[in-house]
């Protein structure tokens, strides 16, 4: 790997392991987001605090650490670095040196890798993703099938991309394996997206 890509790898890492879930809740008087209901940094979990202000500021600065990442590696490094800082931004999320490698699970940040690398894929994965979470109102169940689109729509593209994609969705499926289990038995929440809330 040249000193480019790791560079790039570097700067991906960097920018995805910001945890900002856990700091716009601890700015907002919410305590430590690791305490509330299921423990994890992302926007769900965020929604749990009382705050759908909060969460969608976790949702988007989640997604957009990742293109930012992308962006700014492709700038400083080489347009051929894009798809290594978006592996980089990936891992930093889902496992954050910061956090002992506790990370969220991957699907606001899956979202920004793709509205930088492939915007077709990003179209689809998120109205698949806010479709679903409005009707089903089962977040992980959302965030899985959008993941899984986006390498179907790769391959439909014939994007050099695919087989990354591919990696990527495996990694966000694994870490709602926990998700998974509970949806088996039937006792995976659901999103309460009609409760008030403030900041």
């Amino acid at each position: 790997m040249t000193r480019e890509m790791l560079l790039a790898l570097a700067l991906g890492y960097l920018l995805g392991s910001i945890p900002f879930g856990l700091l716009l809740t601890r700015l907002a008087g919410k305590g430590d987001l690791r305490t509330i209901g299921s423990g994890n940094i992302g926007a769900t979990n965020v929604l749990r605090t009382g705050s759908k202000w909060l969460a969608a500021g976790t949702l988007i600065l989640d997604c957009l650490k990742a293109t930012a990442a992308i962006l700014l590696a492709q700038l400083l490094f080489g347009r051929e670095t894009g798809a290594v800082a978006a592996a980089g931004a990936l891992v930093g999320h889902l496992y954050p040196v910061w956090l002992r490698f506790r990370g969220g699970k991957g699907v606001a940040t899956f979202l920004g890798i793709l509205i930088a690398l492939l915007w077709p894929a990003a179209l689809v994965y998120a109205a698949v993703w806010l479709f679903l979470l409005l009707t089903l109102r089962i977040s992980s169940l959302a965030g899985m099938t959008a993941a899984v689109t986006a390498p179907i729509v790769a391959l439909a593209l014939d994007s050099a991309y695919a087989p990354m994609l591919v990696g990527f969705a495996l990694l966000v499926l694994w870490k709602h394996r926990e998700n998974i289990l509970r949806l088996t038995k039937g006792t995976e929440p659901r999103v309460a997206l009609r409760k008030s809330s403030g900041l």
